[in-house]
């Protein structure tokens, strides 16, 4: 292949800022909390240009991230090269949509009806071929900070979950953002960037394990990290521990020593003796029709949970779309060395189809796409060719992502890749990019600036809004 020049920085001149100016305004911030006072200062970018025209923020009120871990291949889903050799195109087929002009794979008839309300993003890449760090690029929108297999580090930038947690006020008794339906793990390590980094424990995102479904096994515990399962709360229990510990905690010498602890303590109190978590939990309460929509698995049942969270006040859920346990088989995950094709076909494109179709049309029908901002990630896409065991292996130079709802305007392409999608044809982007993007459909200026304790101010984003909507 011949070698590109990988620039990550955005196409659009209207907001350019340093790593280095970031990294000196970051570093060394282990374990530091951060202030209240948020500066918030519209800005948008200006130009004469398509790509730079003025954006205007948007007012979606929650947002779900649909979560491809493992790294979703753009080549036989959203970015198919029908004219490319055999060895390039591999073996499914394009098929149109419902938009004029917009194809994408075979094996995604479902979403195909949808793509009215779509925007796919085909030239997006950066310049890390491993999963973690993949994801890290992805989920905060900065370089991974270090190289190897990397576990969590307070000093590590906070996830876009974190952030808009920290953004967005959530009702009393709803968690600020949550994960679904457990953390992300490589290697038996647990992966660094899906936490609240050096904005501290308290706004790291609780996981909750989906309750229905038929493929779950023991997803309730990964690694040591606990995971949230409302259905074994016993509400008689903890009216006593809350007793207890009532009456052995001073005022004087209080127990909660931490803010974290504390933190925690009371959010748990509040969703466990609340009822708005525990009915957007109880996915019995929606009927027979919606829950087979979106089908019988973990991946559809988190998505519907992670409808009812939104609905609930949480302003963020990301899910991680996957057809089983991440104990179980690597069929369950999106990595696909070995076997691309038929673990696509038979386990994983069904899964992220049906879910992520039933979501759009679900949230259509309820009239509440348009406030919802829904963004399919991954970690990086699949190389042009097929190697010897019939798969394709990790490929950041280019993948595909897509946006809808929250004021993104569906039926649209934006970028390309060169006829074997190996590289960006044309309108580059990367994950800065897509962060500035959802900011500001949720209102948030890419230029908002936090402050740490020295006093040091830095953006919460160092992208450029991608003019989708």
């Amino acid at each position: 292949m011949p070698a590109m020049k990988r620039d990550l920085r955005s196409p659009f001149p209207a907001f350019e800022l340093t790593r280095r100016r970031v990294l000196a305004t970051s570093a060394g911030m282990c374990g530091l909390s951060l202030p209240n006072f948020l500066q918030f200062r519209s800005a948008a970018a200006s130009g004469d240009s398509p790509a730079t025209k003025t954006v205007t923020p948007g007012q979606a009120k929650s947002c779900i991230i649909i979560y491809l871990w493992g790294g979703m291949s753009h080549l036989e889903c959203l970015d198919l090269k029908p004219n490319a050799p055999a060895e390039v195109r591999g073996e499914f087929s394009p098929i149109a949509t419902v938009v004029p002009g917009i194809e994408i794979g075979e094996h995604l008839p479902l979403l195909a009806r949808h793509t009215d309300k779509l925007a796919i993003v085909r030239s997006i890449h950066h310049d890390d071929a491993a999963h973690g760090r993949g994801m890290y690029w992805n989920l905060t929108g900065h370089k991974p900070p270090r190289a190897g297999n990397i576990p969590p580090m307070r000093e590590d930038w906070p996830s876009i979950a974190a952030m808009i947690s920290k953004l967005r006020t959530a009702p009393r008794g709803v968690p600020p953002a949550v994960r679904l339906p457990y953390p992300l793990v490589d290697n038996g390590t647990l992966q660094a960037g899906e936490h609240g980094g050096w904005l501290g424990v308290k706004y790291d995102p609780i996981i909750m394990r989906t309750p229905k479904g038929e493929e779950f096994g023991g997803v309730s515990r990964t690694l040591g990290s606990e995971v949230l399962n409302l259905n074994d709360v016993d509400l008689n229990r903890l009216t006593a521990r809350r007793s207890l510990l009532a009456s052995l905690q001073r005022p004087e010498q209080p127990l909660a020593s931490t803010d974290g602890f504390q933190h925690f303590h009371t959010l748990a109190e509040d969703i466990l003796s609340g009822a708005a978590v525990k009915q957007a939990y109880n996915l019995d309460l929606e009927s027979p029709k919606v829950r087979e929509l979106y089908g019988n698995h973990i991946g559809g049942q988190s998505l519907l949970l992670a409808r009812r969270l939104t609905e609930a006040g949480v302003p963020i859920v990301q899910v991680c779309c996957a057809a089983g346990d991440l104990n179980g088989a690597s069929g369950d995950m999106w990595d696909t060395h070995g076997d691309n094709f038929n673990r696509l076909k038979k386990r994983l494109l069904p899964v992220f189809d049906r879910g992520t179709s039933a979501l759009l049309q679900d949230l259509t029908e309820r009239g509440t796409l348009g406030e919802t901002l829904v963004v399919v990630l991954t970690d990086f896409g699949r190389t042009p060719h097929i190697n010897g065991s019939a798969g394709r292996d990790h490929y950041p130079d280019a993948y595909s992502i897509a946006f809808a709802g929250g004021g993104i305007q569906g039926g649209q392409v934006y970028g390309s890749t060169d006829s074997k999608g190996a590289f960006p044809k044309n309108l580059p982007c990367a994950p800065p990019d897509v962060h500035a993007t959802i900011f500001t459909a949720l209102g948030i200026s890419p230029r908002t600036e936090i402050q740490d304790m020295l006093g040091r101010s830095f953006p919460i984003c160092d992208g450029a809004v991608l003019p989708l909507s």
